[in-house]
């Protein structure tokens, strides 16, 4: 894990060998994640509005989740999976500021979508997951 990856991941408050880890991730999501999570992703994502999308709520309305001792399942897999594909984004580009600029341009192999317009939904962050590795080993340039 690089520095930077593991810079998001102490920002956050989360253990990275949870976001690396399967059986962490999935013992994290049942448990839940607090909803101040949601407040440092925010600040160091920079993309107040992606969480509002994924999260299915309205701005005005997602202050609310910060103060949740425990998300939802749900909610909670939501949020830490859209962590982990920055961090796999981060790891393939190097850089955080990179990760964020070709998360948020169009991308011809996912149809010319910008990866995180998929991110509100399993399949779309499945596939973004997928591009990023077939990029991490030279497939797409």
């Amino acid at each position: 894990m690089s520095k930077t990856e593991q810079g998001i991941f102490d920002a956050l408050g989360l253990p990275a060998k949870t976001l690396t880890n399967q059986a962490d991730f999935i013992r994290l999501v049942r448990r839940g994640v607090a909803g101040e999570v949601i407040q440092r992703a925010i600040k160091v994502l920079d993309n107040r509005e992606l969480f509002v999308r994924i999260l299915d709520t309205t701005s005005s309305n997602l202050s609310r989740y910060y103060r949740v001792k425990k998300l939802s399942r749900a909610d909670s897999e939501e949020t830490l999976d859209t962590i982990r594909l920055y961090a796999q984004a981060v790891s393939v580009s190097g850089d955080l500021e990179k990760a964020k600029e070709w998360l948020r341009m169009p991308v011809p192999a996912l149809a010319g979508e910008k990866p995180e317009a998929l991110f509100d939904t399993f399949e779309g962050r499945e596939w973004v997951s997928q591009v990023l590795r077939k990029v991490e080993h030279g497939e797409f340039m």
